[in-house]
């Protein structure tokens, strides 16, 4: 077991009058990656390849992001009783400091397994997952300033009584298998504070043409939304104040974009939580999401906070772009910036 990839996570927002900073709720999967292929296999082949990562993945994305930004994360999944839910629990537990009492082992399930195929900056991906037996609903959510939820579903009851309570609820949602879109899921926004849709999802919901459109349509159901464009960047929208707002993409080369959302999503949260304005939250979400792509590792490719106070020093860009995100500066640990690039820390690949 490797120590902490990340040597300091930052002062994080203070006890303030919650627990936690989010709380939320999943399955995590034990991702396998495979990388330097050649192609992808034809039927009856094989390759063999000298790249391997292990990583948790699945809600372990979204919580390894937050909680390396320095976020008090709860969360409440089940885990298999068999040596990959071992390795997941110990990585999120003691290696990424995700609170897990929430969270229970089951004897005799089996854990989510998926295995990607990563080739050309795209990847391939087959997995295994079956329910896991007796699974039990949150029915006394801990307090905490938000929580994450996925739409697809109904948000679920724990989540409106946070909501209840003043936590801010963020939501995302994922693709539709049958893409009919059914508008019905939008009817769930009424629950929702913050919506982090990516482009595509937004238009296809919504039946327009264009990201602007979409943003503006969503607007009308839920008080803050975001609309994720990838490679040219993110807008977003606050309905009750009216402020309006874009920023660009990171300028880096994108190695593999896993859970590059997920990134994207926590430095939104952390932004808000801090007190950000609707641009500072855009542009520290492109961020990280955009140093994260740089590494082959889902998860563990999250950055750390030495990470981000090394952004800019290799003269990856130029002066003025540094400038624009001097806001984050005050947020990076002392220790980080003293000790400058040479110190970015990360957590290993299990196989190699």
């Amino acid at each position: 077991m490797t120590g902490d990839p990340c040597a300091e996570r930052g002062p994080g927002l203070g006890p303030g009058e919650h627990g936690l900073d989010v709380f939320l709720t999943g399955q995590v999967f034990m991702d396998m990656i495979f990388t330097g292929l050649p192609g992808l296999p034809p039927p009856g082949t094989e390759l063999v390849t000298d790249g391997l990562g292990s990583a948790p993945g699945g809600v372990a994305n979204i919580a390894v992001a937050m909680s390396r930004l320095g976020l008090r994360v709860g969360l409440a999944a089940p885990f298999g009783d068999d040596l990959f839910g071992s390795y997941l629990w110990r990585t999120l537990a003691e290696q990424e400091e995700v609170d897990l009492r929430w969270s229970r082992r089951i004897a005799g399930w089996s854990s989510p397994v998926t295995v990607s195929l990563a080739h050309d900056a795209d990847r391939a991906m087959v997995t295994y997952t079956r329910p896991p037996p007796g699974e039990e609903p949150v029915t006394a959510p801990p307090r905490a300033s938000s929580c994450f939820v996925d739409i697809d579903r109904n948000v679920p009851d724990w989540a409106l009584a946070l909501r209840r309570g003043g936590s801010l609820v963020f939501a995302d949602l994922g693709w539709d298998p049958t893409e009919t879109w059914s508008t019905d899921v939008l009817d769930r926004l009424e629950h929702v504070d913050v919506f982090l849709p990516n482009a595509v999802e937004a238009m296809a919901y919504t039946r327009t043409a264009t990201p602007e459109a979409a943003l503006d349509a969503l607007a009308e159901r839920v008080p803050v939304v975001v609309v994720k464009q990838g490679a040219q960047g993110a807008i977003a929208v606050d309905a009750r104040t009216g402020e309006r707002a874009s920023a660009p993409a990171l300028p880096v080369e994108a190695l593999d974009p896993t859970g590059a959302g997920d990134v994207f999503a926590a430095g939104f949260v952390f932004g808000t939580l801090s007190g950000w304005s609707l641009e500072q939250r855009l542009r520290f979400a492109n961020l990280v999401a955009g140093l994260s792509v740089r590494h082959r590792s889902g998860s563990l490719g999250a950055p750390c906070w030495g990470e981000i106070a090394a952004f800019g020093e290799g003269g990856e860009v130029p002066p003025e772009v540094l400038e624009q995100y001097a806001f984050v500066v005050p947020h990076i640990p002392r220790t980080e910036l003293d000790r400058g690039a040479d110190s970015v820390a990360r957590a290993e690949p299990t196989l190699r």
